[in-house]
């Protein structure tokens, strides 16, 4: 205090005066946004939500959630999905794996769960509909996953995390829909990481050429007219948090004479 009263006493003119006050402006402006850009930078860091369960749901998710991935989205990850509203991300969210814990000591236990989104749905201002496996393994024991159960919705923290599929990988399964040579529709699973898969292109093996496919709903890439003859995918991985994109080519091909409801082996998998 005993420097700046000197500072100010030799510092009369009004010009220094709104400078020097000008200048302590734009030091405070500074601190703040520094602090604000390191609270908004932080990819582990937990988000205060709600989550909610299927109603009448069995222990495990739903067979028709709106990622298309069928029986699939209701049974991965030993059951433990969810429902997500902006976390959906018209589809791109599909396949994403978050932590969610509760937050009322007395039931909920320190980890969580791992749930998978596979479908897309709200319900009072929650992010989450937990399939009821996954909405219980939030508690510490059997009778306190009852009391959460009889809560029906309660508040949680999340944060995304890497999804994991020991011994998978990444695996094409063709869409009943499809129709060959005509019409292609599939879905990606077993993905891993963090990463969302935002575009997918289909290429001939023997010319190289390709086509970007439309993604029409949820997870579920179409194209008509598809390419012929063996098909080989690319797939573009984007990291939002790095700002980070990379195309993926799997070792295996989709062959020339796919049928709908079969399932591909990538022959790759990804771990970031």
């Amino acid at each position: 205090m005993h420097h700046l009263s000197v500072l100010t006493h030799h510092i009369s003119s009004p010009f220094t005066h709104m400078a020097l006050y000008l200048f302590c402006r734009l030091f405070a402006i500074t601190l703040i946004f520094m602090q604000t850009l390191a609270d908004t930078s932080c990819t582990d860091c937990f988000i205060h939500s709600r989550a909610a369960y299927y109603p009448n749901s069995e222990e495990h998710g739903t067979d028709v959630g709106a990622c298309g991935f069928g029986s699939f989205g209701a049974t991965v990850n030993g059951g433990d999905v969810s429902a997500a509203s902006s976390l959906y991300r018209n589809g791109v969210g599909c396949g994403a794996c978050y932590q969610v814990r509760c937050t009322n000591s007395a039931y909920c236990s320190e980890n969580g769960v791992n749930a998978v989104i596979t479908d897309q749905g709200s319900s009072d201002n929650t992010d989450f509909i937990l399939s009821k496996h996954a909405f219980s393994r939030m508690a510490q024991t059997t009778d306190a996953a009852a009391s959460l159960l009889a809560l029906g919705v309660v508040d949680i923290e999340y944060r995304r995390v890497a999804c994991s599929f020991p011994d998978k990988n990444i695996t094409i399964k063709i869409d009943e829909s499809s129709n060959n040579p005509y019409y292609l529709a599939f879905v990606i699973w077993y993905q891993q990481g963090r990463r969302d898969i935002t575009a997918v292109q289909l290429c001939e093996t023997q010319n190289f050429v390709c086509k970007l496919l439309d993604r029409s709903h949820g997870a579920v890439w179409t194209t008509t007219s598809p390419p012929r003859g063996p098909l080989s995918l690319r797939m573009l991985f984007s990291d939002e948090e790095e700002e980070e994109e990379t195309w993926l080519v799997p070792v295996n091909n989709i062959p020339g004479d796919w049928k709908a409801g079969e399932t591909y082996d990538s022959g790759i998998q990804v771990n970031q």
